[in-house]
């Protein structure tokens, strides 16, 4: 279904006599626009949320997949001659882009926040960790898993499987909540502005009475209360979208130690989206104001 520019200029601009039917103040009016700017404000947040977390997916799932561990744990004196096996055997490991064995100092770093930066190192049995950058589609870490008991007993592979799945997983659930969270504001802003439409239907039920004596068919009313409305809430909304924005900007940007907490603004051309919202909104309060419309209308007879 094709829309007609001219039906839609005319719904715009309205009819002055059709617009008496709805009161301009009062307390509908007053909640319509609330309820709009509210749920407008709390589904920029849910947005800048939920692309977040998508954000936040993709990247523990890259950092992850790019680089695994393997940990040396042998007698002191074959430590070394273990570490320079496993680094001769994934030079030739298909895959793998590069790898290097940790300083002490690095090692310690690692450690330094669960024991402190004190740690005696050189007192303690620290297994030794090589760090693999891998390459391209990455390599075959059960093949790898396999040449390594073969050539280097003490040799145990980490690809960091068991720690990526569970936090995209998680990501992928909040940003399943984010999207969800908007869906619930959009249901809430519709039976918010429906008991609106509702209770001012209601109150005109006498004027509407008199309006249909004198030949004014129920799309005329119905379409009086749309407009209005539905201006109301798309206003609203718009309110509420560029005051949500303007949190969002003042949001802390995305920060290697605030960690998730300082990247919840929005990215790039991502900006473009909140602007979406009031017409969601408009579009809302049509459907709902519409729905109410008939049924009170058809009460009324």
């Amino acid at each position: 279904m094709k829309l007609d520019p001219t039906r839609i200029v005319e719904f715009l601009t309205g009819d002055a006599q059709a617009d008496r039917i709805v009161p301009p103040t009062g307390f509908t009016a007053r909640l319509t626009q609330f309820s709009a700017g509210a749920m407008a404000f709390l589904c920029v947040f849910a947005l800048a949320l939920s692309l977040a977390t998508g954000r936040l997916a993709a990247r523990w799932g890259d950092e992850l997949a790019r680089s695994s561990t393997i940990r040396i744990s042998a007698p002191a004196e074959q430590v070394a001659a273990q570490t320079e096996a496993a680094l001769r055997l994934l030079e030739t490991t298909p895959g793998v882009k590069s790898a290097r064995a940790l300083t002490a100092d690095e090692q310690a770093d690692l450690l330094a926040p669960w024991f402190g930066p004190d740690l005696p190192l050189d007192t303690l049995p620290i297994p030794q960790l090589i760090e693999v950058i891998e390459a391209g589609d990455g390599y075959d870490a059960a093949g790898l898993r396999l040449r390594l008991s073969a050539e280097v007993p003490g040799a145990v592979l980490d690809d960091h499987t068991r720690w990526r799945r569970p936090l995209v997983k998680a990501a992928s659930r909040l940003r399943m909540l984010g999207w969800l969270s908007i869906g619930l504001i959009g249901v809430t802003m519709a039976a918010m502005i429906t008991l609106a439409a509702q209770a001012a239907l209601s109150a005109n039920a006498q004027v509407i009475a008199v309006l249909r004596l004198v030949g004014a068919c129920d799309s005329y009313i119905a379409q009086a209360f749309m407009r209005r409305f539905t201006l109301r809430a798309l206003s609203g909304a718009a309110i509420g979208t560029v005051l949500g924005m303007a949190v969002v900007l003042l949001l802390p940007a995305a920060q290697e130690q605030g960690g998730f907490l300082t990247g919840l603004g929005f990215r790039s051309w991502h900006w473009l989206l909140p602007l979406f919202i009031p017409l969601a909104g408009g579009a809302v309060a049509f459907l709902a104001t519409r729905a109410a419309a008939r049924k009170t209308l058809g009460e009324l007879t």
